[in-house]
Parts: C-alpha cells; sequence; structure tokens
C-alpha cells in the first residue's frame, strides 16, 4: 500500500489554534490543505484543492470526518465512484436537523463501509439507517509504544521540575481536557474525601482552569499540580510522574467517553488506571485496570484510597495494562487490521463488478 494523508494546515481547535507540524521522517506523502469555519466540527469544509486530490485514481479513500458534517458530505460529493469508508466516534444515537441528516445520509449512501472507534460506537450505529447495510468493523485507537514506554527517569525528572521531593505521598494523575464532562469535579470531590495521604497532578486545559485552582487553593501547595500546554511528544514524561491515573468521564445527554486515548498511554507507560463506567472506557480498560461507577463519589474514593495504599496491586495493574496494550493497541496492530478490512472491501468489490 502507498498511503497519502491530506490534513488541514491549521484548526482552531478546542482549546487551542494548531498549526499542522510535518514531520522530516513522516512515513507517508502528506498534503497540508486549507480548511475553513474550523472552529466549528459540524461547519468545517475544505476548499477546492480537496476536490482535486479526491479526483486522483485512489483505490480507497479513508474518511477521518464523520458523515453527518460538512465536510464529511463534501468528501463523499468529491470521492464518487470511489470506494469510501468512514472513521466514526459517534455512541450516542443523534437526529441531527437540516442539512445535516440529509448530509449523514447522502455520505452513507457513496460510502462503501464504515469503521467504529470502539464497541459502543458500532453498537449505536449498526441498526441506524444508512449504517445497518454497510460493512463495517471495530478498529479503535493505537498508541506508540516506542514513545510511550515505561521511562522512571523522565518521571522523576518532571517531579524535580515541579518542586516536589522524594520520597512522597503516590501522585493521582490526570490527562485530557478541563470540562465538565471529562469528571474534574467529581475527581476534585472525591479526592477532598480520600484520608489516605496523595499528591495530585493535573495535565491539559480548557475552561475548568480557574476553578481547578480556587480548589487547589484549599490543599498544601505541595499536594497539587496544574500543568497546560504540555505538547504531545511531552505527555509521556509526565505520565511517567503519575503513580495512577484517574479518568473519571461523566456521561450528559449528548456525550459519553468515545474512547479515552488518556487510558493506552497512560498503560503503555506502566501506570494502573482507574476509570468510570462512562461510554467506551469498560472496553478499553479490560481487565487491566479498575472500572468505577461514574457519579458513586464513595466507590471512587474507595478505589483511588485501595490502590494509593497498595503498591503491590498499582504493579500488577501496571504490568496487566502494558500487556493489554501490547496485544491490542500498538499502532502495527492496528494498522494490520485496517488493511485487513480495507483489502476485504476491495476484494468483495473486485468480486461483484
Amino acid at each position: 500500500w502507498e498511503v497519502t494523508v491530506v490534513a488541514p494546515k491549521f484548526v482552531r481547535g478546542d482549546l487551542r489554534p494548531i498549526t499542522l507540524e510535518p514531520f522530516p521522517e513522516e512515513a507517508t506523502r502528506l498534503v497540508p490543505i486549507s480548511a475553513y469555519l474550523t472552529a466549528s466540527p459540524h461547519l468545517l469544509f475544505y476548499g477546492t484543492s480537496l476536490r482535486r486530490l479526491l479526483s486522483e485514481p485512489w483505490d480507497l479513500i479513508h474518511c477521518w470526518e464523520e458523515p453527518y458534517v460538512l465536510a464529511g458530505g463534501q468528501i463523499a460529493f468529491w470521492s464518487r465512484n470511489r470506494p469510501l469508508v468512514y472513521y466514526t466516534f459517534q455512541n450516542i444515537p443523534k437526529y441531527y436537523p437540516p442539512p445535516f441528516r440529509q448530509l449523514e445520509q447522502f455520505a452513507l449512501q457513496q460510502a462503501r463501509a464504515w469503521i467504529a472507534a470502539g464497541r459502543t460506537v458500532a453498537a449505536t450505529l449498526q441498526g441506524r439507517p444508512g449504517y445497518a447495510n454497510k460493512p463495517h468493523h471495530i478498529l479503535p485507537l493505537g498508541v506508540d509504544v516506542a514513545k510511550f514506554r515505561p521511562d522512571p527517569a523522565a518521571g522523576s525528572a518532571v517531579r524535580q521540575s515541579l518542586g516536589w521531593t522524594e520520597p512522597g505521598p503516590p501522585v493521582v494523575g490526570y490527562l485530557g481536557r478541563f470540562v465538565p464532562e471529562k469528571g474534574l469535579n467529581l475527581l476534585m470531590q472525591v479526592l477532598d474525601k480520600v484520608s489516605v495521604p496523595w499528591r495530585s497532578l493535573f495535565v491539559g486545559g480548557g475552561p475548568l482552569e480557574p476553578q481547578l485552582h480556587r480548589w487547589c487553593q484549599k490543599h498544601s501547595p505541595e499536594n497539587v499540580r496544574i500543568v497546560t500546554g504540555v505538547p504531545h511528544d511531552r505527555v509521556p514524561a509526565y505520565l511517567n510522574a503519575m503513580d495512577l491515573l484517574a479518568a473519571p468521564s461523566q456521561t450528559t445527554p449528548r456525550w459519553r467517553e468515545q474512547f479515552g486515548r488518556m487510558l493506552i498511554e497512560a498503560m503503555a507507560c506502566g501506570v494502573p488506571v482507574v476509570g468510570s463506567d462512562s461510554g467506551e472506557i469498560p472496553f478499553v480498560i479490560g481487565d487491566a485496570g479498575m472500572v468505577v461507577p461514574e457519579a458513586d463519589v464513595q466507590a471512587w474514593v474507595t478505589a483511588l484510597a485501595t490502590l494509593l495504599q497498595n503498591p503491590a496491586q498499582r504493579a500488577e495493574l501496571a504490568a496487566r495494562g502494558r500487556e493489554r496494550v501490547h496485544a491490542r493497541f500498538t499502532w502495527p496492530t492496528i494498522a494490520q487490521q485496517h488493511l485487513e478490512f480495507f483489502e476485504e472491501i476491495l476484494d468483495h468489490d473486485s468480486h461483484y463488478h
């Protein structure tokens, strides 16, 4: 397979502006293109440079835009008569107002197949009109285990940079957006009730940052650290500074956790994970961590306290997590599954025609 990746030169992002950063060692051809109205995922659209690209004789077009958004409809329109496969994260049944409902219907008419990012996505969509009669496969996100790996020295350096002396209480970590649906309010409430000594490290950014700083003032300044603006290539070091990762995502009427990339990144680094039962989290963690009812404060207090005072249990879950990631979530594993699915689609098309 020869792969060409097409990506926006710039998007506003939900937390910060994001400029495309090509690397000299890119394994594929990378084509930057212009995108417009990038502050809104539903309204983002591409210019005619994408139309010209899609007119080239591709064997298959793999679209990482949802079928119901404007860009997904654009790609369907410009990809007609070519095998098109969508990758979707939609794990809540939603009925979209015009024109998004019509965009979804049109996109699925043009698509040969679709890929679900997890079991909850497949369960939500496989009976939905337009999806039900299409081949589909569940293919999760992956993690680069060469970069995300146990690195005690890097973790120790981060702790030193944060002004933490060793030895000290275990570190409860959080990695992700500082938004209500990610469960920060619950995590703060839970930590207030945990009587076992702890330190906490929050890595991310978002609108709840001021509230998080106010909460920190209730605790010893030695106990809590908030770090924002961490580039992705520095995330492994911060994960290695944690003794456990908490992922307390909270389901809302319009959102539930679609995957939880921080979970597989933490497990790859040998960090035990505790996650809520929102959305895809239980299927990502499996038996390699602790899954807690999402809104049960006392259950969360018990889970964190148990791990904080039990280094042997943390070590056991860390080993299980690494084993699970290496068996299921490495990028070569995910890539191989993609290729097998794509080849099935093309083989089916050749027999059909």
